[in-house]
């Protein structure tokens, strides 16, 4: 039996599904990108190649490996973009939690079903079907989850806006002792450097108390205020509009003091190291071309107490 337990981003990892970019599929046509970033290299022809984005990942995977980290990874589908495993589920305190996510990635789950199985069954949760909520928008921190969300009235005209407020509603009901604050977040279906697809694309804590905050990724400058609030705000690293489309915010922690980042990322790696952190620094370009890194990635099954 698995036995679940992540309550932060950052304790020490032990287990983890790490998604796969073997058989990925064809570049997917205009009509069929989920994001404005991918949009984007789609029609410029950029679009990522499979063979880059396996090696990205099999360094990804290294790292883990050098930590003694247990890595589970999906399995292969013909055909099916399968990197980011973040968006398909995620782990609150010893409960695994299925995202309801776009109806053509539902496949995606059934690739790690063989780990879901090494559950208690009574720890599996599936949401309703109004419920709607991806993991890159569910932040563990402690005594709090932060839940990125989007409350637009349009907001079913956005393919970006992946969390409602019935999945924050959700979460809030399932965890009456945790303090669970949503955050309104910038979306764009169109302009990428405009649309936070997720709140790890312009949030995320690192270490004991800091964190990558991107300003305008949130539509309510409360919500924003929130953050400097509880981290402070000499705590936590801005980030550009450009820095966010690059995914700035989008690193992984190992542990409290190891942090995995695109190797691109100077001013925020130097900021890390000054900060302590040991910056486990992996190439990572190709992937982001999806809207998406290291974070999107990971799903952590196992942190330690």
């Amino acid at each position: 039996m698995l036995k679940l337990h992540v309550v932060n981003e950052t304790s020490r990892l032990k287990a983890v599904i790490l998604g796969t970019a073997k058989s990925n599929g064809p570049v997917p046509t205009v009509e069929e990108a989920y994001d404005p970033k991918s949009l984007e290299h789609v029609k410029a022809g950029t679009y990522p190649k499979e063979e880059d984005m396996i090696l990205e990942m099999e360094a990804f995977n290294t790292v883990f490996e050098k930590y003694n980290v247990k890595v589970y990874r999906p399995e292969i589908f013909q055909d099916c973009n399968q990197i980011f495993s973040r968006d398909i589920a995620f782990v609150i305190d010893d409960f695994l939690i299925k995202s309801n996510i776009l109806p053509d990635r539902e496949v995606e789950l059934e690739a790690i079903q063989y780990v879901i199985n090494q559950i208690d069954p009574e720890k599996v949760i599936t949401p309703p079907e109004e419920v709607h909520i991806e993991g890159g928008d569910v932040m563990l921190w402690n005594d709090h989850i932060f839940i990125g969300t989007y409350k637009g009235e349009d907001y079913p005209n956005y393919i970006t806006a992946r969390t409602n407020m019935h999945g924050v509603n959700f979460i809030k009901e399932l965890f009456p002792h945790k303090i669970v604050k949503e955050f309104d977040l910038s979306k764009s279906n169109t302009v990428a450097e405009d649309n936070a697809l997720h709140l790890d694309c312009c949030f995320q804590p690192v270490g004991e108390n800091k964190g990558i905050i991107h300003k305008e990724g949130f539509r309510n400058i409360e919500d924003y205020n929130y953050l400097t609030n509880l981290f402070g705000k000499e705590n936590l690293f801005h980030i550009s509009k450009k820095e966010m489309y690059h995914m700035f915010s989008n690193v992984f922690s190992i542990a409290p003091d190891v942090v995995v980042s695109e190797k691109n990322f100077t001013r925020l790696n130097n900021w890390l190291r000054e900060k302590g952190f040991t910056v486990e620094e992996i190439p990572y370009a190709e992937i982001a071309k999806q809207e998406g890194l290291l974070r999107c990635s990971t799903m952590p099954l196992i942190r330690e107490a």
